[in-house]
């Protein structure tokens, strides 16, 4: 056995930096502070648990999240293993039951024999070997003690929750089942349209734009760093009476059987467990009331008479200032053996979360023993991705998440988007294993290189 680590917070970046540690001999206490304390978008007690969106990405690797999944199979992610057994159809997304996932990853947490879970709130930077793992609801008390080591205050922006419908509530004689362009894993199509005619369409945006929403909190509303890619509904219908058409409700390669003809906009709805009895409206997430939320939400054709499982919500997010405080390696730059992982670091989306756990847990255990650190090459997605988030303009510094556009450019011209995105994976995929060679880490042991299906 080698020496102790703690991990702070068992939400996916947490899960996977435990696991990652226990796995190469160490010995991780893991605190997560529920159930003891709430936060307030968390439903159980469970370590992973998703409280968004449950879906992963796309899973085809010339997509930047799909190319990141493949990279961290190469590194034998948990989370990630976990994520393919709890899996229910997403046409070419990877998308899970949330409490199969949850379970799958609590039950291998609690059950490895280097990991003790503490049910308990960490209200300080312990003065060990510490991977910070925390998440977009860090505790006030730790939050303040982050912010006293880093010399400046906790930044915060806005993340938000889908409404989640019971499949049996679908009026499915004016829904159907279809994905955008017949692409998909099931042969009738993998998510469910609610199909909306121009007169349908304008009086829902309308309801939108004039809805009551929640009263913020003073430093909720004062904060200037609004994610730009988790914006709620509302604020995008407030944008344009088109925007939606153009965005989350864009009917393009759709096609409603009724009319034969494209629908003027679309809702689509998201299997959101294996069982399908639940789905989730893409896109929607939102700060309208409650109760305005179901009112303008059974305006939708299909829904009308909608058993709403969950409404959306809004929730805070702190992240820190990772240019000004973080090494690509995950290693805070003013304490060798404190290190960051997961949303805190300023990633965005659930792989993220885990890429960067993960970076954070192989650092620190290479730091503890001597060896030289590994920074994954820049022309994978994971190395893009933590190099972006410790390299960019701190002034203006905001959440990124996995995309091409952080990637450097290819060596030689590609001509076409789809051919050009191929060989970014293929280039990508190449380096990671040249790079895992060359770290001679003897858990990961022989890379196995993951099947490519591109798109």
């Amino acid at each position: 056995m080698l020496g102790k680590i703690i991990v702070v917070g068992g939400g996916l970046a947490g899960s996977e930096a435990a696991w990652q540690l226990a796995e190469r001999g160490y010995e991780v206490e893991l605190y997560e502070m529920r159930p003891k304390k709430t936060t307030g978008a968390h439903v159980s007690n469970r370590l992973g648990e998703l409280v968004c969106s449950n879906s992963l990405g796309s899973k085809l690797p010339d997509r930047a999240t799909g190319l990141l999944q493949h990279e961290l199979r190469m590194l034998k992610s948990l989370l990630l293993d976990a994520a393919e057994k709890a899996a229910v159809p997403a046409g070419g997304a990877l998308a899970v039951d949330r409490e199969v996932f949850a379970e799958i990853v609590t039950t291998a947490i609690e059950q490895h024999a280097n990991i003790t879970v503490i049910r308990e709130e960490m209200q300080i930077i312990p003065d060990a070997p510490t991977i910070i793992a925390t998440g977009p609801l860090t505790s006030e008390s730790l939050a303040t003690d982050i912010a006293k080591l880093t010399g400046q205050n906790a930044l915060y922006f806005y993340d938000a929750i889908s409404p989640i419908v019971e499949a049996e509530s679908i009026d499915m004689s004016v829904a159907f089942h279809a994905n955008r362009y017949d692409r998909g894993d099931t042969e009738e199509g993998d998510y469910i349209n609610c199909p909306m005619n121009q007169e349908e369409y304008q009086r829902f945006v309308k309801a939108l734009q004039t809805a009551e929403t929640t009263e913020l909190r003073d430093f909720e509303r004062e904060d200037p760093n609004f994610f730009e890619g988790c914006v709620p509904i509302e604020q995008l219908a407030k944008r344009g009476d088109d925007t939606l058409a153009y965005g989350p409700m864009r009917p393009v390669g759709l096609h409603d059987p009724r009319t034969g003809y494209r629908p003027h906009a679309v809702v689509q709805l998201r299997q959101d467990n294996l069982a399908g009895s639940l789905y989730n409206i893409v896109g929607f997430q939102t700060n309208i009331r409650y109760g305005t939320q179901k009112d303008i939400l059974t305006l939708i054709p299909g829904l009308e008479n909608a058993s709403f499982v969950r409404m959306g919500q809004m929730h805070r997010n702190t992240f820190i200032n990772a240019p000004t405080l973080l090494h690509s390696t995950m290693q805070f730059r003013q304490r060798n053996d404190l290190y960051f992982g997961g949303q805190i670091t300023g990633v965005e989306g659930y792989v993220g979360n885990v890429a960067t756990g993960l970076v954070a847990a192989i650092n620190l255990a290479r730091k503890l023993e001597g060896q030289a650190e590994w920074i994954p090459p820049r022309s994978t997605m994971l190395g893009a991705l933590c190099y972006y988030i410790t390299h960019a303009e701190a002034k203006d510094f905001q959440p990124m998440k996995a995309n091409f556009g952080i990637v450097p450019a290819l060596e030689k011209r590609v001509r076409g988007k789809r051919e050009r995105k191929k060989h970014y994976a293929e280039r990508a995929l190449k380096a990671m294993r040249e790079s895992i060679e060359v770290m001679d880490d003897t858990y990961i042991g022989e890379i196995t290189m993951p099947e490519v299906i591109f798109s």
